[in-house]
């Protein structure tokens, strides 16, 4: 029953080490994770910072649900989202019919909307146009002739609302072969053939890029999907000035203009902060010099970050699973309860844990280290478990023979010979815990799963490898620091024996 406040204890130590939100002074935008929202995340910190605020962009935030939850809980205060999004997803419960509605339900909520920014980003369906020649296919409603073709859609398009469920209804289309992908990944696999079609943003650099056809939603299913800000009300007061300057943007961007920015950043590789400088340099006369992270400073900001998120969580671990594993080995039922406990933790997906610490700790670091925490339980508390189970029973009559007290037998006795077992276990965890680290990035935390996403976005492997090689070269690192700390932690005559054998 000890267990408990101590895990109430390190979830509050997490949420005060980590604040959700900033000063008043501080402005948070958060984006999702596709360039678009990347590009448009980036206008609004900018101007942010053009005028005068600390602004703080947390970029490639997963889904839609994500960001909306930050924000209603304040932990970002503005973002980029479409108002067919809102109204089919987000809010579809209240199924408003237009947007003045949806303005209405949104201020009750503490949040308002600016007018559309002058593009409609809808949804639509796209094969190559040597399938389309060859198959005669114009509309969403042809697909109804050819259920052996192969769709793959987003991962989020899957299961919205107004994603693949509703459209297979609304068309009453018979495909079966329906997989979820990445939605930078499908076009890859539309080019190479693995898949036929799949869902398309109108204003995708890649549909000109992959020579596309986009099939005409016949019958009307998506709606609008017009580009607007959202932001918390209470930036009224906070920075009035930044939101008249924020509503400038309104109808600034037209689909072809944003078209385009989404190509000088997927198709000729340019950064997201130089596209929305010059942007904001041509449309609004804001003369702003974004500051480029070179590739030195961004590993080492992505190195911090990646330690403090393993470390503080595997130290957490380590305090937390040594006990655990001796409590385990001394009171026979708990010890099956703490083992299965920690088991059925670890069959958790691992993103799937991290998603659900969010509602309780909010998005950033927090979350991430407390998932890390939990999936790092298991290979320590069982090599615990393991290695104090497994002293042969003669060693520990002598110890009782001499009259050594149970605590003291612990730890001159039992802990030395299970030492080995004990630090294998820390080893595999931390092992794990640096790997799943890079899952983080998805919730704003950072580390150097912050390079593969963005990577994964672009299509450029230099990325992806600036994330993954720095990731792998850690884990071999403390690994080898922990087979050094064998030779200090372990007593010579195991080290002896283990040469021996």
């Amino acid at each position: 029953m000890r267990e408990r406040p101590r895990s109430l204890i390190f979830v509050f130590l997490l949420s005060s080490f980590f604040p959700q939100s900033g000063g008043d002074q501080e402005i948070v935008i958060g984006s999702k994770k596709f360039t678009e929202s990347v590009i448009l995340g980036e206008i609004l910190t900018q101007v942010s910072q053009f005028e005068g605020f600390s602004a703080i962009h947390k970029q490639q935030l997963g889904g839609t649900q994500i960001l909306w939850n930050a924000l209603l809980a304040g932990e970002i205060d503005m973002y980029p989202d479409y108002t067919g999004t809102l109204m089919r997803e987000t809010l579809s419960e209240l199924r408003l019919k237009n947007e003045s509605e949806l303005r209405q339900v949104l201020l009750s909520k503490g949040i308002g909307m600016t007018e559309p920014i002058g593009f409609n980003n809808t949804y639509a369906m796209g094969i190559k146009k040597a399938t389309w020649q060859r198959l005669n296919i114009n509309k969403i409603s042809d697909l109804q002739n050819y259920p052996g073709l192969k769709f793959g859609f987003s991962n989020e398009f899957m299961n919205r609302s107004d994603g693949w469920p509703g459209l297979k209804k609304y068309y009453q289309l018979p495909q079966q072969k329906v997989r979820g992908l990445d939605h930078d990944l499908a076009y890859r696999g539309l080019e190479s053939g693995d898949i036929q079609l799949t869902d398309l943003y109108s204003t995708d650099a890649e549909i000109e890029y992959y020579d596309l056809k986009i099939l005409t939603d016949d019958r009307g299913y998506f709606p609008a999907y017009h580009a607007v800000i959202l932001y918390r009300i209470d930036l009224r007061n906070r920075a009035p000035g930044l939101l008249k300057i924020i509503k400038k943007i309104e109808g600034q961007i037209s689909a072809l203009s944003m078209i385009a920015m989404n190509a000088h950043v997927k198709i000729e590789q340019n950064t997201e902060k130089s596209v929305a400088g010059n942007f904001l340099s041509s449309a609004l006369d804001m003369n702003v010099a974004p500051v480029e992270q070179s590739m030195v400073s961004a590993l080492i900001n992505h190195t911090q970050e990646h330690l403090i998120l393993s470390g503080i969580s595997l130290s957490g671990a380590i305090v937390i699973s040594i006990p655990l594993g001796i409590l385990a080995v001394r009171r026979k039922r708990w010890g099956q309860f703490i083992l299965g406990l920690t088991g059925i933790i670890q069959t958790i997906p691992s993103l799937a844990l991290l998603v659900f610490m969010i509602p309780f700790l909010g998005i950033g670091a927090a979350p991430a280290i407390a998932a890390l925490f939990l999936y790092s339980l298991l290979p320590i508390v069982r090599n615990t478990y393991t290695g104090l189970h497994d002293i042969p029973l003669e060693i520990l009559e002598s110890a009782d023979a001499l009259g050594l007290p149970r605590n003291t037998r612990l730890r001159l006795i039992e802990l030395p010979l299970a030492s080995r077992s004990i630090l294998a276990g820390i080893k595999t965890s931390a092992v794990i815990n640096i790997g799943t680290a890079t899952l983080g990035a998805l919730i704003g935390a950072g580390g150097f799963g912050q390079p593969i996403l963005t990577g994964i976005r672009l299509d450029n492997i230099s990325l992806i490898l600036q994330g993954a090689v720095p990731a792998a070269v850690l884990a071999v690192l403390v690994q080898g620091i922990f087979e050094s700390l064998d030779k200090v932690i372990v007593p010579k005559g195991l080290q002896i024996k283990s040469e021996n054998s």
